[in-house]
């Protein structure tokens, strides 16, 4: 394998430019060109390809979103379409592709290499909704941007006397929200994973208001509904006037903390020297603090599930 290629597909996370800069390094270091591939699969259909070198990859480590950029394919969810993109890989001699996304771009991964071209995977999503790793690139970021954000809400919250809800990213795991809400001290958090009762949420925001809480904060995950929705439901069924705030896409964005910065690198690294030797049809994991490789499949068939921990933490300390 002399001739391999990195895309970034699906939503963009902090850390993804680091796991670019590995591949490319880690392909020179071995003697290898790399090839960036632009917009994803989208991309990979079109032949979009650029050389890669040290001096391309130089000042980006920092850097949020993907400078490879990233987008979804109609296109290549169709029998055609992957031909083509095998087609125009082969043309280029490209002998082996990296993969940076969620489990719906290791779809894509799993397809490439029943095809026949080398695939391996390395999870990029602020979700951490894939299963097979602790933490995905981004995901470490997303969680101090929020953070942040929710810490500055509660100084408006504890001088007025309010309840607020914050609405924070997710999609159908609750990760993101949890982690956040231990580490910003709110009172209560609601997540896709647990059953809601607005009822029993009302009965609990009557507790705090006896016991002379200044002010309540909930950690809402997207999955569940929107925060307007929660307001709703809060106002009509124990007559709470919640403010709301709702995070939105500024979780994805900025410069990856140092850990999503590492562990970019771990990954990229590994998932490079992985696909020299002959692995493929596998994604990279961070287990136990270790570099390791699953199947593709296991991202999507395996549920992960949140921390009991954690989760006895939000009881035991709110």
């Amino acid at each position: 394998m002399k001739r391999i290629a990195v895309l970034t597909s699906g939503g963009d996370s902090p850390g993804m430019n680091a796991a670019i800069r590995a591949v490319v390094r880690t392909s020179i270091f071995n003697d290898k060109e790399c090839i960036g591939v632009m917009r994803g699969y989208e991309g990979l259909i079109d032949g979009e390809y650029v050389s890669l070198n040290r001096a391309s990859v130089g000042g980006i480590l920092h850097r949020g979103g993907t400078i490879l950029k990233t987008a979804r394919s109609e296109r290549f969810k169709t029998e055609e379409g992957r031909g083509t993109a095998i087609a125009k890989m082969r043309e280029a001699g490209i002998e082996g592709l990296v993969v940076v996304g969620g489990d719906g771009s290791f779809h894509g991964a799993k397809l490439l290499h029943e095809m026949g071209m080398p695939t391996i995977g390395i999870p990029g999503t602020i979700d951490n909704d894939v299963a097979g790793t602790d933490e995905t690139i981004g995901f470490d970021t997303a969680v101090n941007t929020a953070l942040e954000a929710v810490m500055r809400l509660r100084d408006t919250a504890s001088s007025h006397d309010r309840l607020f809800i914050v609405e924070v990213m997710g999609r159908n795991a609750g990760f993101l929200a949890l982690e956040v809400a231990v580490a910003a001290g709110a009172e209560y958090v609601v997540v896709p994973e647990l059953p809601l009762s607005i009822g029993n949420l009302c009965q609990k925001l009557r507790a705090s208001h006896e016991i002379r809480k200044s002010h309540t904060l909930i950690i809402l995950a997207e999955g569940v509904m929107t925060a307007n929705e929660m307001k709703s439901k809060l106002q009509d069924t124990g007559g709470y006037d919640a403010r709301v705030t709702v995070l939105g896409y500024i979780q994805r964005g900025g410069s990856p903390t140092s850990f999503d910065t590492i562990l970019a690198s771990r990954m990229g690294a590994y998932a490079t020297e992985s696909l020299l030797i002959g692995k493929s049809g596998v994604m990279v994991g961070n287990v136990n603090h270790r570099m390791t490789l699953s199947d593709l499949e296991r991202s999507w068939t395996e549920q992960k599930f949140l921390s009991p921990e954690l989760l006895g933490l939000m009881e035991k300390l709110n």
